[in-house]
Parts: C-alpha cells; structure tokens; sequence
C-alpha cells in the first residue's frame, strides 16, 4: 500500500480509505441482536482485509446507521495504533447536542479516541456559519480534541465550490485540519478548493469517487471501449491519485473483494500518465462527438446556480448529466442523480426540469441571456427530463436499505 502525509495532521495516509456506508446492515440504529449474523460475518471478514491490505483508515459516520455499532464488534480486537478511525457527526444547532451524538458515536465505537472527527454536511454557508458559531460544532471538536479524545478535526461536504473554499479559510477555533469533498474525473468542480487546502496544508480525502464519481463498477460499454482494457474504477484512481494534492479515496466496500481491483490497479500508478491521458482523449472525442464540449461539465460552469433559476432549477446538474447520458450513455446514473433534485435537501439542492411546467421558455431564457447556453438551454432540459426523470430518489441515509 501506498501513503501519503495527511496535510498538517502528520498522519501517513494510505491512498485508499474503507468508507463504512456499504457494508452495513441498514440505515437505521438497531440493537445489535438483530443484526443477521452473515453481514456482521461479512463487515468483519471486509475490514480484516482492508487492515491486512494496509488500508488501515476506516471511516464511518453517525449519520451511516449501524455502521458505527457493528464497527465496535471489531475494530476494538486490532491494536489502537494500527488503525486510523474516522467518523462524522452532524452539523447541529449547538455544542452540547454534537456532542451527545459524539457520545453515541463513541459508544458504539467501543473505543476511547477517534483519530479524526468530521462535522458532517457543511453544504451551504448556513450550516457553514452554524458550525462555526460559538458554542457551536467547530468549538466542541476542539475541546474534545484538547481532552485527548479527537486527534484531528475536519469538514465533510457536498457544497459548490465557493461554500468548501470558505470553509477552508475560515480561521475560527483554529479552523479545519482536512476536508471530504467530492473531486473525480467526471466532476472536477472542486479542483479550486482542494488547490486552496493544499495552501493550507490540510489532508484532502476524497469521497466516492467509485458511486458519485459514475457508478463505474457498473460501467456502459462506451466508458469500457474507451478504457482501452483497464477497469474504469482503476481509470479514476489514476486520474484522482496522479495530483499529489490528493490524499486518499474512499473505497465503499461491501464485501472483502472490493478491494482487489484497485490495489491491483495501484501497482501501475507511476507509470499511468500516459495511460490516463489517451482514455482521457477517448472520453472527450465521445463527449465532443455527441454534444459539441470536451468534458460534461465544461458549459455548466458559467451557468447561474439554482437559487438564481425560476422555481430554483438546477441547470448545472441538469446539463452534466444530459451530456453524460449523451456521450457516454450513462442513462442509470444520470437517473440516480437527476431524480435526487427536489428531494435531498442541502445534499444535493435544486429542482430537476419538472418545474418547466410553471415558468415560460421566455423566462428560463432570459437568466442565461448572453450565455452560451441561451440558444441550447430549453430543449435539452425537455430531453435530460425525458430521459431521466423516474420515481423520485432518496439518499441512501433515508432508507432502511443498503
């Protein structure tokens, strides 16, 4: 396995962290008799392997459901010091309600410290100013910290790029020491953040990159020709690990063998460059071929964001996934995501393209007047809801599945 200085935590990294949201039995907190024992069999068996593979930071969250309870039948049955431990706890109204779901965290845990400690879902300036407030999130991580029982404290988000960078500067309470942020080859929107934690010297942990990052363990056959023969989750390793800025990715395990193909992909690293750049080159002649831009999300960027769009729209997403569904036919992800919209709140905020119901073409054109998207705008928006729009999504957070 492979390591890297986690910023100005000191904390040798392997560049690829066991994220615990896959393997657990369900989203909801249960008592540990009525978890089945095949799937604490199979957690346990999946973090023995990660832990024998090097992949020693295990990362879960409050907010993962028994994730966290069925980690404290194992994880106390390593060497403390073998292990990285990472969980999240929500952004709340005050210090004092953190800390009880901290205690809860810990307490299912089994363990007496955690490594590193996220205030989860700082996803807006909102949450960002309540985290940080007095008494609030950010002021309780770092008493826990000063009474030995944090090591590191951190932000995890799924914010636009301007909410992250602000979250990176801020200063209160000592500020952040790391970030969780989304950042793959199909969305590289928060590549200016990740520049600004580098600048900070904070660790950079990348979340999903696997799911989020194009379901690519359920790849189309246009993302398998223009792979060239390597797996496209080993494709998005390189292109994420080849920027020195990047620190680790979290593999969301389900069972042991998850593993394997990117350890083994891993082995090529240092001479992937070349590789990387003509599956790259492959993509954007598929991306140019079929919508006239070389990446998906080249004409959202000057696009307004969704509070400024009639009926709050989101024309950035909308417009991301019409391209990839286009180019790279990556219809079941593009319905993943798009029938999110108007469903996940602050996690992925926006309206989907339903809502043209309730304004004008006139009025949807007058917000991207003088953009490039004027003359295009309508009529993908109709197609990307055609070809999307499904029975509304939830998180995963929301169900009682896997």
């Amino acid at each position: 396995m492979d390591y890297r200085r986690f910023g100005k935590t000191e904390i040798q990294m392997p560049v690829f962290s066991c994220g615990g949201m896959r393997y657990q039995q369900g989203w909801k907190d249960v008592p540990f008799p009525q978890i089945e024992k095949a799937n604490q069999e199979n957690l346990e068996a999946t973090i023995r392997r990660s832990v024998e593979l090097g992949i020693n930071h295990i990362e879960t969250a409050r907010g993962y459901g028994t994730s966290e309870m069925q980690l404290g039948k194992i994880l106390p049955q390593f060497k403390r010091d073998e292990l990285i431990v990472q969980t999240k706890v929500a952004v709340l109204e005050n210090g004092d309600a953190f800390l009880k779901d901290f205690e809860k965290s810990m307490a299912y845990l089994q363990l007496d410290r955690v490594d590193l400690l996220s205030i989860h879902g700082i996803n807006n300036l909102d949450l960002l100013d309540t985290a940080i407030k007095p008494n609030g999130c950010l002021e309780m991580a770092r008493k826990l910290q000063k009474a030995g029982r944090v090591g590191h404290v951190g932000f995890s988000t799924h914010a636009d790029c301007h909410c992250i960078c602000k979250a990176i500067q801020t200063q209160v309470f000592g500020g952040f020491d790391y970030v969780n942020l989304h950042w793959y080859y199909i969305n590289p929107s928060n590549w200016q953040a990740v520049l600004q934690a580098r600048e900070k010297d904070m660790g950079v942990f990348i979340i999903s990159p696997n799911d989020k990052g194009g379901m690519l363990y359920q790849p189309t056959q246009q993302w398998l020709k223009a792979c060239q023969g390597v797996d496209p989750m080993v494709f998005n390793d390189w292109f994420c690990l080849l920027k020195k800025e990047v620190h680790t990715l979290s593999i969301g395990a389900s069972c042991p063998s998850d593993f394997d193909v990117h350890v083994a992909g891993l082995k090529e690293l240092a001479t992937a460059e070349k590789k990387v750049k003509a599956i790259t080159a492959h993509l954007e002649d598929l991306m140019m071929t079929h919508t006239g831009a070389k990446h998906p999300y080249q004409p959202c960027g000057e696009m307004p964001s969704w509070e400024k769009v009639p009926s709050q729209m989101n024309l950035q997403v909308m417009i991301w996934l019409w391209h990839m569904a286009k180019a790279w036919g990556m219809i079941d992800y593009g319905k993943m995501r798009y029938n999110l919209l108007g469903n996940a709140e602050h996690w992925f905020p926006g309206e989907h393209a339903g809502k043209l119901d309730e304004i004008s073409q006139q009025q949807l054109e007058a917000c991207v007047k003088g953009l490039n998207c004027e003359k295009w705008i309508f009529p993908r928006l109709l197609e990307a809801h055609q070809m999307l729009c499904a029975e509304k999504t939830k998180r995963l957070s929301e169900t009682s599945e896997k």
